[in-house]
């Protein structure tokens, strides 16, 4: 049975922009209110927050930096405290740096984990131990599905969130499901153009990118699903079916 979002209430990572930004405005238009966190991206959230409430939704701006634990470790009490109840977590901050395996250091790797792992459990488990019950939806990566070697550090730390999901899902079960969904060719990074993407494509099984919309669809689906735990969707026009190959073509 479809769960409605109406009423409900998101915290949604990384919202002000980019795929966080699809994320809460599927959410406004299924009725529910949307926290908006953001790290430094003040006047894209206040832009988003404006179309939220076109949508007749309640909304809220929240700022925590990951890679300050005082930051994320109050982040979930903060978000009760301002909204007065919570019943979604959407775990889709993250950073994306360059590094290859040749030149990875342990403050990269570490650095890594904690904001794009160890931060998001950080919230679960607060979600779990001050909320109790809801529903959980982490931003993986497809290239869980092999390995980035361009990015060796952010890959290995979606490993651990990976692993993280599905740990949750038991541990926080019957009272809260944890569901993931692996983004593939949607966006280029921040510091890259379009071309970045238009290289790649040929890569994926359906010879076309993807769109925030596409993840955000996904997370909804996860969201309004009262039997789905533990699962990670590949939403990357099948690219998880192909090896990604040794490094060399990846730059």
């Amino acid at each position: 049975m479809a769960d409605d979002l109406r009423g409900k209430t998101a915290l949604v990572t990384g919202a002000a922009k980019r795929i966080g930004r699809a994320i809460s405005l599927a959410l406004a238009r299924e009725g529910a209110n949307v926290i908006i966190h953001y790290r430094e991206s003040a006047a894209e959230a206040e832009k988003l927050r404006a179309e939220l409430d076109k949508h007749g939704v309640r909304s809220w701006l929240l700022k925590a930096d990951f890679d300050r634990p005082e930051e994320y470790e109050s982040l979930i009490a903060r978000a009760l405290d301002a909204a007065g109840s919570l019943d979604i977590l959407v775990n889709n901050a993250s950073i994306f740096p360059l590094n290859r395996l040749s030149e990875l250091t342990l403050r990269d790797l570490t650095r890594n984990i904690e904001v794009n792992a160890w931060a998001p459990f950080v919230l679960s488990r607060d979600f779990a131990r001050l909320v109790g019950r809801g529903k959980i939806v982490n931003l993986v990566d497809s290239r869980t599905n092999d390995f980035d070697w361009a990015h060796a550090a952010y890959a290995l730390s979606k490993y651990v969130l990976l692993a993280l999901t599905r740990a949750t899902a038991l541990e926080f079960a019957p009272a809260i499901t944890v569901n993931g969904v692996n983004p593939g060719l949607i966006l280029p990074p921040p510091d890259k153009d379009e071309s970045y993407i238009e290289r790649l494509m040929h890569t994926v099984p359906l010879k076309r990118r993807g769109s925030p919309e596409d993840i955000a669809e996904a997370v909804i689906y996860l969201l309004k699903s009262d039997f789905l735990t533990g699962e990670v969707i590949n939403v990357d026009g099948g690219r998880h079916l192909r090896e990604y190959g040794d490094g060399s073509h990846h730059n």
